[in-house]
């Protein structure tokens, strides 16, 4: 019992059990119109002050309706993950066999359609077993109905140590049920409450209600259970770890057999039906429910980045809690933008690049649609929980921001340095004000010193490249050979560093490099509201983490001629009405890029592919496409970012667990391969182009429209 429970009396003493059999017969005296029939309950010549207590005390069984679980599905409508406190889901009763309504009433509540919430018959019957010793059970079924409400709205309100068990009820207790029970049956029909109860009540720790203990005992729905499944079902709330048919089979069968006699003798079924039905073995097809993101049926990692789009959006809930007890207790579908189609061979891909993978290194894809933000795939190398396949354990999600993920002790989720698919940045810049692809710049030089005179309006610019400095170095080409003058498009295709920075220094303003970033939604890993310092020269080197889903949707608004959408992963969430009450909309810009540049851009890094550094990538889409490789300074993290018309995908490989030392790329085995070096094309690059010549398919894979011939040549 509660503590902060009173007895009334001390019901273990004959004397206590003989005052409980009065004061019970007082109330049954006082309220004996409602005992008798549901149709006379509170009429009358009751007082008025109880009438009116009773008559409002419906409002305690409203005010948190027991919890269900919450559906995250994709955007063909399969499931992602169910996430529960408690594994239910509410059916009306008409989604419910007429064996498990009959089944319950049978061997619960016989009277249920008599009585008017509380059964005097069977108080009496109660008590005066009771008085002789034995024990008898007196809850109708509104009863019990109204304890399981009242238990589920403690469990909602993180209050379970006040639930008061059934034998350690007093007096008090069962008089505040019987009150909440009569003013409930003046309110509400027979069938509503019948369905309330059949949708509440436990029938095994994995299973709250009939449709979730149908689908966990039988692996089907309430409405095809057969006779003698039902009445296995309604032996079990009496007490369902006792008769639990998958621990205590002899027991479960014998309670079984019970409710089969209660249905006969009560008129529910023929003594045929009962024989059949006695003879019947019991056979199971256990189906547990698989709870959580770690769980998920696919794509546990978007599952936990939907999750944390919740729980940090307060149209949700006052705060984290509140909204976690939304999505955990509310019965919420919630519709998100994942294709299956992608989702698949996204998550192929990844296992394949690395195999068993005994050193941890990470690889992960993710696919925005360009034009529309939707985020269609992500997947990485590793997994949620122990046992799922052979990847490596983690909740740290590769893919996005650390404010959009769950983190593990190494801090969570936050980007990597994205090196050279940093580049286009800076060409974004060139080209916005309005120079050709095909201009030369000077990529011999090497040295930027803090005198160099760069032309910058809003402040200075950070950091040198300069050996004559102590601590410093002169810019480095990852190849000898290219010191020297080439194009604009030569520098990107081959990535060369000198050819960037010759870029960065020939724009009339440097601070058109931090517009581009912004216009192409770039930010750090650790979230949207620190933008990327694109005053520090290392940092257009790709110097500063960013997430896969950053670079990704950066790309996509190349792809989308401009146009800048804010990623999105829900496109809808349902209450457990089905009333929609949430969801994140398109947000586009179109000519956040200026739509000629984004075409420019989008032609030079098609030469990636065909004169470039990706020229080493083996694989090929057949459709048009573009991308830009990268990796960083220690070839510990390197990428391919590329896309076609219709979707733009981050590859990614490398150390993704950002730990506390920096472990090299180099002289490493992978897969069974071994790596002298590695750099964006070797691994990241065969990974994203494995993938999208798989997916290309199922969207616009069109040619990109040709630029403009000024943003070739640089002449008006």
């Amino acid at each position: 019992m509660s503590s902060g429970s009173k007895k009334l009396f001390d019901t273990t003493t004959a004397l206590g059990r003989v005052l409980a059999f009065f004061a019970v017969s007082a109330l049954c005296g006082v309220l004996v119109a409602g005992l008798m029939s549901p149709a006379l309950a509170l009429t009358g010549g009751a007082a008025t002050g109880a009438t009116e207590a009773l008559a409002a005390a419906p409002s305690e069984l409203t005010s948190t309706p027991p919890g269900q679980a919450t559906r995250v599905l994709a955007a063909d409508g399969s499931v992602i993950a169910n996430l529960f406190t408690e594994n239910r889901t509410d059916v009306p009763l008409e989604k419910m066999s007429p064996n498990i309504k009959n089944a319950i009433v049978a061997i619960e509540d016989s009277r249920f359609y008599e009585h008017g919430g509380v059964d005097p018959i069977g108080i009496l019957r109660a008590l005066a077993t009771d008085l002789a010793g034995g024990r008898q059970g007196a809850s109708t079924l509104t009863q019990q109905y109204v304890t399981n409400v009242l238990n589920e709205q403690l469990v909602a309100q993180g209050q379970s140590a006040d639930i008061v068990l059934n034998g350690q009820k007093g007096v008090s207790d069962k008089l505040r049920e019987m009150q909440l029970s009569i003013a409930l049956e003046k309110k509400f029909s027979k069938d509503q409450i019948l369905q309330g109860y059949l949708n509440v009540v436990p029938f095994n720790g994995n299973a709250y209600g009939v449709q979730a203990a149908s689908q966990y005992f039988f692996s089907l729905d309430a409405k095809d259970l057969t006779l003698p499944q039902a009445a296995l079902l309604a032996g079990l709330v009496n007490g369902p770890a006792y008769y639990d048919p998958s621990q205590h089979p002899d027991r479960a069968k014998d309670r079984r057999d019970l409710v089969l006699n209660a249905m006969l003798a009560h008129g529910y079924i023929s003594q045929r039906e009962h024989d059949d039905a006695v003879a019947a073995p019991i056979q199971l097809k256990l189906n547990p429910p698989r709870e959580g993101c770690a769980s998920a049926a696919q794509a546990p990692y978007f599952c936990d980045y939907v999750l944390h789009q919740i729980l940090n959006d307060p149209a949700y809930g006052a705060d984290p809690t509140a909204r976690l007890n939304k999505v955990m207790l509310g019965g919420l579908t919630i519709k998100t933008t994942l294709d299956p189609r992608l989702q698949g061979p996204a998550q192929k891909q990844v296992d394949s690049t690395t195999g068993t993978n005994p050193d941890k290194w990470g690889a992960s894809l993710v696919t925005v649609q360009p034009g529309t933000g939707k985020v269609v795939a992500m997947a990485q190398n590793s997994r949620m929980a122990e046992g799922q396949g052979s990847g490596f354990v983690t909740s740290y999600n590769f893919n996005v921001d650390s404010a959009d993920a769950s983190g593990n002790d190494l801090g969570g989720a936050g980007g990597y340095q994205p090196g050279s698919t940093m580049k286009p940045v800076t060409l974004a810049a060139w080209l916005m004000e309005g120079k050709g692809t095909d201009q030369t710049v000077d990529a011999s030089r090497r040295r930027y010193g803090s005198n160099f005179p760069w032309k910058s309006t809003c402040g200075p610019v950070h950091g040198v490249f300069d050996s004559t400095v102590p601590g410093s170095t002169d810019l480095q080409n990852d190849e000898d050979g290219y010191y020297r003058p080439m194009t604009v498009r030569q520098g990107i295709y081959n990535s060369i560093n000198t050819a960037t920075f010759a870029s960065a220094a020939g724009l009339t303003d440097f601070c058109d490099i931090q517009r581009a970033a912004d216009a192409l939604g770039m930010h750090q890993g650790d979230g949207k509201d620190h933008k990327l310092d694109l005053s520090t020269l290392g940092n257009l080197l790709g110097g500063e983490n960013v997430a896969p889903m950053t670079m990704a949707n950066a790309f996509a608004t190349f792809a989308a001629n401009g146009t800048y959408c804010t990623p999105i992963a829900i496109t809808e969430v349902d209450d457990n009405q089905g009333k929609q009450i949430g969801g994140q909309s398109q947000q586009c810009t179109p000519g956040a890029v200026n739509p000629d540049v984004a075409k420019a851009a989008t032609n030079v890094l098609q030469d990636v592919l065909t004169k470039g550094s990706g020229l080493l990538i083996p694989q090929k889409l057949g459709v048009p496409d573009a991308a830009k490789t990268g990796t960083n300074n220690e070839n510990s993290q390197t990428w391919v970012v590329g896309y076609t018309q219709g979707l733009a995908t981050a590859s990614f490989f490398g150390e993704a667990l950002n730990g506390p030392s920096v472990r090299m790329g180099r002289d490493i085995t992978v897969n069974g391969k071994f790596y002298p070096v590695v750099d964006g094309a070797y691994i990241a690059g065969p990974q994203w182009a494995g993938y999208m010549q798989q997916v290309a398919k199922y969207y616009d894979h069109g040619s990109f429209d040709a630029p403009p011939q000024r943003l070739i040549s640089g002449r008006g």
